[in-house]
């Protein structure tokens, strides 16, 4: 059985921004079996009974200060995002409604433009501008997001994090061990390569 590692992030976590890129300064990052797993982390918190770093102003502030520090040790562009905390239901989903072969592209684009270039990523306007650059039809998106299949997955992805014991984001999940946050990478990566 070849193993993998199951990713769990929401855009809007900078922690899972800042561990991408982490993940990409490997070698072998390429050949890599990473499941990325899509789940609206306010809804994970709501479940969780957990009121985010966002809400708490002392939580936040060092989380800000964190962040700077994790980017600035390991070379990462990273701007703290002005529009922060934004609401990521229709991105998250729309991870799940685009073409296989985009969720790369798309993945990288939206972390991106949120935590590298400081765009507000809630704005209709970025959005569109964001989905131009992948070439997708704006509209047959703004549609796809709103079925109730894409709407489910969300809420099923989500769900199972939760009946898993995930509480945040980034979660790396491999041989069915969970290592939370973007400081934890390593010891995933240990356990991946094991």
């Amino acid at each position: 059985m070849t193993k993998s590692i199951d990713f769990y992030f929401d855009f809007i976590s900078p922690y899972s921004y800042l561990a991408i890129h982490k993940l990409k300064t490997l070698k072998n990052y390429e050949g890599m079996n990473i499941n990325y797993k899509p789940i609206l982390l306010g809804g994970l918190h709501n479940l969780g009974g957990i009121t985010a770093p966002a809400f708490n102003e002392r939580k936040l502030k060092n989380m800000k200060f964190d962040c700077n520090l994790i980017a600035k040790k390991n070379n990462i562009p990273f701007i703290w995002n002005t529009k922060f905390p934004i609401n990521s239901l229709y991105l998250m989903r729309g991870y799940l409604a685009i073409n296989e072969k985009l969720k790369k592209k798309y993945f990288d684009l939206f972390f991106n433009a949120y935590w590298k270039n400081n765009i507000d990523i809630s704005s209709q306007e970025n959005v569109n501008n964001v989905l131009e650059n992948l070439g997708i039809d704006k509209k047959k998106y703004f549609e796809k997001i709103q079925k109730v299949e894409i709407k489910d997955e969300l809420k099923k992805l989500t769900n199972i994090a939760f009946e898993k014991n995930i509480f945040g984001a980034p979660t790396f999940v491999v041989n069915n061990k969970i290592f939370w946050g973007q400081d934890r990478l390593e010891y995933a990566l240990d356990e991946y390569n094991s």
